[in-house]
């Protein structure tokens, strides 16, 4: 079969395609451009906005500053000496001499137990210290005319009158009194021990005050069993509690990253929760040299200078310890007074929130003392930066915020 002849129809140009390419590039680049404008609407509406926060100053505190506070704290009234009395031996409370809030004095009788059987026992030691000793003076009178028949026997062998088996003897018979008069001395010595033993049992059913002090709990009643050991829900292990109020002084847990701020002899100002408004001058008695490790702090003692009846134990206490005045303080460390609101608590820091070029740096502060509505910074800021008050829950170090001044 013969191919077709070319002919011209065959180099005829189709324009209609030529010219619809141009129209399909338009359509692409109005459709990208409204993407982007889509793109960049979304990205005006979720962009990171700074948070609004309210602001204020921190102020350097104006004149010169005395003592001031370097760390506070806070504690328990308790007592150095603090015992709870009970007895030696097991027996039954007949009386009880005491109450709750009584004055007692040093050696004080406290309570009684039953003494009948321990009086029966140290009548039968004593009745055996007397027999002994009647048994020395019948040795005594023995060995009296033991020595005499001895030294008649003694004449007679000399005389050669009587034989030498009856000097022997008497003689065996002064040494056998002599020797039973020595057993007897020492049967003496142990019926003295006895009478001892049980006089001192007699002494032991008397309890008394071994220090002078306030009872503050009553646990036993006459009729009860007392023992110094717990053996069964029916038998008490004390009579009472006394504590020497003049022995009262405040114990404190210090965390360990701050010890370093405090040295035996410094001064202390404490408040009890009871009479917050009541300033006690007291002092650092010791550093106890030894840390918990369960709760990382160190336990000092802190004395009052002057003690106070209405100091009572277990008061809780707060307590800010002092620095002397004049110690050298650097003007970076000078102390400023910030809003109460301005302090946070961050991983068991006091913390404050800086804006520094519109963002926040999260910074460690040294509390002291309180003055109304504020707080004396002793260490971290510097007077005239401005501080994040009532920080929001989601503000973190170095995110983007725009202050408003708040007085």
């Amino acid at each position: 079969m013969a191919s077709p002849q070319p002919s011209l129809d065959d180099l005829r140009i189709e324009r209609g395609a030529r010219e619809s390419t141009p129209s399909r590039i338009g359509w692409w680049l109005g459709a990208a451009a409204v993407v982007l404008a889509l793109l960049a609407v979304v990205w005006w509406l979720t962009r990171p906005r700074p948070l609004i926060v309210r602001t204020g100053i921190a102020r350097e505190l104006a004149g010169p500053v005395g003592d001031r506070t370097i760390l506070n704290a806070s504690g328990y009234v308790t007592a150095r000496r603090e015992a709870t009395l009970s007895s030696k031996i097991t027996g039954r409370v007949t009386d009880v001499l005491i109450e709750e809030g009584q004055s007692v004095g040093v050696g004080q009788i406290i309570a009684r137990l039953d003494d009948t059987n321990v009086q029966a026992s140290l009548l039968l030691a004593r009745a055996q210290l007397d027999a002994a000793g009647t048994a020395l003076e019948e040795s005594r009178v023995r060995i009296r005319e033991a020595e005499l028949e001895l030294k008649r026997q003694s004449n007679l062998l000399a005389a050669q009158v009587s034989p030498q088996v009856d000097y022997d003897r008497a003689e065996a018979s002064l040494l056998a009194w002599k020797a039973r008069l020595a057993q007897q001395q020492s049967e003496r010595v142990v019926a003295e021990r006895s009478v001892a033993i049980w006089q001192q049992q007699l002494d032991d059913t008397v309890i008394r005050a071994p220090f002078a002090g306030i009872v503050t709990s009553k646990n036993a009643q006459p009729g009860e069993m007392i023992s110094p050991m717990s053996s069964g829900g029916f038998t008490r292990t004390g009579i009472c509690t006394i504590v020497d109020m003049e022995s009262l002084e405040i114990e404190i847990d210090v965390n360990e990253s701050y010890i370093n701020r405090v040295v035996p002899g410094q001064a202390v100002e404490a408040a009890l929760d009871a009479y917050s408004e009541w300033k006690l001058a007291c002092k650092v008695i010791a550093i106890i040299p030894t840390a918990d490790r369960q709760k990382s702090t160190v336990r000092v003692r802190v004395g009052f200078d002057l003690l106070d009846p209405r100091i009572l134990p277990q008061m809780a206490v707060k307590v800010a310890f002092r620095e002397a005045a004049g110690a050298p303080v650097s003007g970076a460390g000078r102390a400023v007074a910030v809003s109460r609101r301005a302090v946070q608590r961050a991983d068991g820091r006091d913390v404050v929130f800086v804006v520094l070029n519109g963002r926040v740096e999260q910074r460690a502060v040294t509390l002291g003392g309180e003055r109304d509505d504020e707080v004396v910074v002793s260490a971290g800021l510097a007077a005239g930066e401005r501080v994040v008050l009532d920080a929001p829950p989601g503000l973190v170090d170095g995110a983007k915020v725009e202050g408003e001044n708040s007085r």
